[in-house]
């Protein structure tokens, strides 16, 4: 299976469960409820999470406590904590938590941007190289997201080249890691082939993520794509959590545990271990208070066997 689609030996998970997976929910977690579920996942072997958001509290009301989650997680080493900022505002605050890294986020296309950050594409270009200036010297690392490269909800198809200049940007900033975003879940596995092979020719210096949802069903077809062209870094969310809460039909991210679950059935290393991935994302539901969209972990692992005895037989 590997040599035939030329899938990666070892891929990267990003979880993004609480960032993008909280940003949109109606249930507001406490500070120490976020710490208690990313600690879940740093024993089920994650090592790089996109923790937050520093944006205006009154635009993402869930993300608020942005500095005070940073805090609360100090203590643990040798993970990776990444944060969205939009602006150089955002930037100063991230490096005054200490986050990790900073992610800078742009839309591909202009009225999504409006909308989610009140700005135009080039206005936010600009504004990125200020925060590339306050970065140099201080080891925070900068990385670029591009949001609705596959789609937008309001402008329909997002021309490639949109995307690549955007990415080819990042790149002069500085950035090594540019994850495409799947904002709405527009993308198909033609266009995660034409972006991948578009974004190799613009900024080869890039290595892309893939951050898809699951809006039509099809966010794993998408991933399965991305390995057969050599992607080995991917974004998901606990329990498929997850949407914009500026983009219509925003739905929630593929799941942490199904896509874990894809990858290890593939002989593909992760590093996490899936049966402590589900217990959190079992945690994620009690938390939330409602069933989560993820499949995995209501199933279990494909071998996970049953109690022959407690099944009724058919009878007739």
């Amino acid at each position: 299976m590997l040599e035939a689609i030329r899938a990666p030996r070892q891929v990267h998970v990003t979880e993004v469960g609480p960032r993008d997976g909280l940003q949109n929910e109606k249930v507001l977690l406490s500070t120490a409820h976020k710490a208690e579920l990313v600690r879940a996942l740093v024993a089920a072997g994650v090592r790089e999470f996109e923790l937050t958001s520093f944006v205006s509290p009154r635009a993402v009301p869930a993300l608020a406590d942005a500095a005070e989650l940073v805090a609360e997680l100090r203590d643990i080493d040798r993970v990776h904590f990444s944060a969205l900022v939009p602006n150089l505002r955002g930037a100063e605050r991230a490096l005054e938590a200490g986050i990790d890294s900073v992610v800078l986020f742009v839309s591909a296309s202009e009225t999504h941007n409006a909308k989610n950050v009140n700005a135009s594409v080039d206005e936010s270009l600009a504004s990125f190289e200020q925060v590339a200036r306050r970065l140099e010297g201080s080891g925070i690392e900068l990385r670029g997201a591009i949001a609705t490269c596959f789609g937008c909800p309001f402008e329909g198809d997002v021309d490639v080249a949109a995307v690549g200049r955007i990415a080819r940007h990042f790149a002069d900033l500085g950035a090594r890691y540019v994850s495409l975003g799947d904002t709405t879940g527009m993308a198909t596995p033609p266009l995660v082939a034409e972006r991948i092979a578009h974004l190799r020719e613009v900024a080869p210096g890039v290595s892309p993520t893939l951050h898809f949802h699951n809006t039509r069903g099809i966010g794993l077809a998408n991933v399965m794509q991305g390995l057969a062209l050599g992607v080995d870094r991917y974004e998901s969310s606990i329990g498929g959590l997850g949407g914009c809460p500026f983009a219509p039909k925003a739905t929630g991210n593929i799941a942490s545990e199904d896509l874990v679950y894809l990858l290890g059935e593939m002989g593909i290393e992760t590093g996490i271990d899936l049966e402590r991935m589900i217990e959190a994302a079992q945690l994620a539901t009690r938390l939330m208070g409602r069933p989560l969209p993820a499949q995995v972990s209501k199933a279990g692992p494909r071998l996970a066997l049953s109690d022959c005895a407690a099944v009724p037989t058919a009878k007739g």
